[in-house]
């Protein structure tokens, strides 16, 4: 096994775990935030599309296919405090934006050279090429163990 395909095990993971979390939540469960002071899903999984769009495009610039127009301002820390849906994407569009990112960063990461992945980023929490791509699942199961909570709020099953 090499970095890349490594790399592809960690991002597929968050994605399966996180898809599995969110398949059968409503629009309205995805606007309920486990405990007060968290943000909602609704918000955390529009900030992981935007995050990871942002982050994919520094390691591999004009790699990532564009986010539809205004998404990534829908999602920054001035829009958590938001329960009025209209102010967010849908679920559906939301899901939409995941697979076409997530394709991005799954193609971004085919093209990258072994030496690529070594490059330094800049950014604290993820000072290389490799970590970049890496932070990727990581970033989605850390806010999906806040999707497990909601999940048992909304009386389902625990699923993993």
């Amino acid at each position: 096994m090499n970095v890349r395909e490594a790399l592809k095990i960690s991002i597929d993971t968050g994605k399966m775990i996180s898809a599995g979390y969110l398949s059968d939540l409503t629009d309205a469960e995805m606007m309920k935030r486990p405990c007060p002071g968290c943000n909602h899903i609704t918000w955390q999984v529009g900030h992981l599309i935007a995050s990871e769009h942002s982050m994919i495009e520094k390691v591999a610039p004009g790699s990532m296919p564009e986010l539809p127009a205004g998404f990534a301002e829908k999602y920054t820390k001035e829009t958590a405090h938001s329960d009025n849906p209209a102010d967010f994407h849908t679920k559906a569009e939301l899901m939409a934006a995941f697979e076409v990112t997530n394709a991005g960063t799954l193609s971004a990461l085919e093209k990258m050279s072994d030496a690529d992945f070594d490059k330094p980023t800049g950014v604290e929490y993820a000072p290389t090429g490799a970590s970049m791509f890496a932070m990727q699942g990581c970033h989605w199961l850390m806010h999906a163990g806040q999707w497990a909570v909601v999940r048992r709020q909304c009386g389902r099953a625990p699923m993993f």
